[in-house]
């Protein structure tokens, strides 16, 4: 078995260079003014902007961390709505990723964004980056948890070609730490092999590949990821683990490595949804909150009612328990990839904002990958199948060999970090 959990998800906005109907000599709307204008960053000195984030009222970061979540569960609904197959995606990864776009935004383009997001009630008319702001100090307070062993970055390559405003570079270097790397994206297959190798190492080699082949019309791409290397605080026995069976359905099964523990379960139930939660918890203030339907119950009736308060109560209420848990999990170090090649928004987003001059620039895809490796040592933002549960009504054993939800919080800031759903461990 391996010796850690991986889990990383990728976030990729490609945005398209196109002239505007105005620029072409016909009619159609000029670009938006940028939000780079007498309050650009060259005008405010960095320490202006760190002493508006030191005054950032904690209530509007609690704020941002369930705005977030909701956005998270609102976007599983979506997806959940479309198949009956496995999902695994990370909210704060895209958020984080989306907000950083929204830096070159501005007008209706912006208001889209942020109502994606779910964050547009947060914004603040008399400091235009309090979002960004927000996020520089979430990212500050979960980097800061040595022991969580969670790695995030951003870049941004742009043509060579492509004029970029140094303020949207600044900001995005100062409120996300982002790289800037020059790109020939007319020579498409070297783009595209830079691209991928810059990948492939800040992902320990975990995403081998998150292009096939980019459009020699690209101007940008952003690049957000994120990568978790969780550590269960109390680890299964390997020795334990032994082949069983998964009950995908009335009608099908797999065969899966099941992970055993005889130990106090962090656990609660809720009748009323009719399920079973079950809480395991991660060196570094973190914790896997698993959902498992009763027998014959549907995990779609727990999909329709997830919201952040329902899921607070439920971490408030998990109490230890003594049972025997059976976790099942996927040997497979892909365990699933999501958002292949998947809008995020089902509608466009026009940038507005990256250079001077009459051009129309529009987000022409979003790429979002997702790997996730599983042992008894740990299991990272895992959508793989990983779960067990036992209440103090049930059986003193249960196995969890059905499908079921899944959650991991930062515990700290309770961030949502990445929410999914396993129906077969083996895909």
């Amino acid at each position: 078995m391996r010796a850690a959990l991986l889990f990383l998800l990728m976030l990729a906005v490609l945005v398209g260079l196109r002239m505007s109907p105005a620029a072409a000599g016909g009619k159609g709307h000029f670009m938006e003014k940028n939000n780079f204008g007498s309050k650009s960053i060259h005008q405010q000195t960095k320490d202006h902007l760190l002493q508006k984030e030191a005054h950032l009222d904690k209530a509007t970061f609690q704020n941002l961390t369930a705005k977030n979540s909701d956005f998270g569960f609102n976007l599983y609904r979506k997806v959940a709505g479309k198949h009956d197959k496995n999902i695994f995606f990370s909210p704060f990864c895209i958020s984080l990723g989306f907000t950083l776009l929204s830096l070159a935004t501005k007008g209706d383009t912006h208001d889209q964004i942020m109502k994606g997001l779910n964050l547009h009630l947060l914004e603040d008319t008399e400091n235009e980056y309090l979002l960004p702001a927000l996020f520089h100090k979430l990212q500050k307070n979960i980097s800061h948890n040595e022991e969580l062993l969670l790695q995030q970055g951003n870049a941004l390559f742009v043509d060579e070609s492509f004029q970029v405003k140094e303020a949207f570079l600044s900001l995005a270097k100062h409120y996300f730490d982002a790289e800037t790397i020059d790109v020939d994206f007319q020579n498409n297959t070297n783009a595209k092999d830079l691209i991928n190798t810059y990948v492939n190492k800040k992902t320990d080699g975990k995403i081998e590949k998150l292009f096939d082949q980019i459009d020699t019309q690209t101007s940008l791409i952003l690049v957000n990821y994120i990568l978790f290397k969780g550590k269960w605080l109390h680890p299964f026995n390997p020795s334990f683990t032994l082949n069983d069976t998964f009950y995908i359905d009335k009608y099908n099964t797999v065969t899966v490595p099941m992970m055993f523990m005889d130990d106090d379960i962090l656990m609660t139930t809720d009748d009323n949804l009719n399920c079973v939660i079950l809480k395991l918890p991660y060196r570094g203030e973190a914790c896997m909150l698993i959902v498992v339907p009763m027998k014959d119950s549907d995990y779609g009736v727990l999909e329709d009612h997830l919201t952040t308060e329902l899921v607070m109560t439920w971490l408030k209420n998990v109490k230890a328990r003594e049972a025997n848990l059976a976790d099942s999990i996927n040997d497979n170090p892909e365990m699933y990839k999501m958002f292949k090649k998947h809008s995020v928004f089902t509608y466009g987003i026009k940038c507005t904002i990256l250079s001077g001059g009459t051009l129309f620039l529009q987000t022409t895809k979003v790429v979002h990958r997702a790997v996730v490796e599983v042992d008894e040592k740990g299991t990272e933002a895992a959508a793989a199948a990983a779960s067990g549960i036992v209440a103090y009504s049930l059986p003193p054993s249960i196995k969890v060999n059905r499908p079921f939800l899944f959650m991991i919080y930062e515990e700290i800031t309770n961030s949502l970090l990445f929410i999914g759903r396993v129906v077969n461990p083996t895909q």
